[in-house]
């Protein structure tokens, strides 16, 4: 029994630092991108993940509500984010080509 308590412990922290990272993350965005992807808006976003990030503080895992802040952290790292970080230009290649570009370089069309 004692082992699953500390596997439920470490679940537990594993959803404070992913829905705090997510609140950090959705804080740093700017308010326009969010209109410009068609997203909700910041204060929206804020709002939800600053629930999400306090039920998970108080709540124990267990518990129905975690599981509903663990949905809205999830939504916003797999729809929300990407849609900013495209907007942005952010991410690991944040260096933009043209649609033909190779992997050499620019396609000159053979001249």
């Amino acid at each position: 029994m004692q082992g699953f308590a500390g596997f439920m412990w470490l679940l537990s922290i594993a959803l404070i630092l992913f829905s705090g990272f997510a609140l950090i993350d959705a804080a740093t965005r700017r308010e326009d991108a969010y209109r410009a992807a068609d997203k909700k808006t910041k204060p929206f976003w804020l709002i939800i993940l600053g629930l999400a990030f306090v039920v998970n503080l108080i709540f124990n895992i267990l518990s129905f509500l975690p599981i509903i802040g663990l949905i809205a952290t999830i939504v916003y790292m797999v729809d929300v984010r990407p849609a900013l970080r495209g907007l942005s230009g952010g991410g690991r290649n944040s260096r933009r080509g043209s649609s033909s570009d190779g992997p050499y370089g620019p396609y000159n069309g053979g001249r």
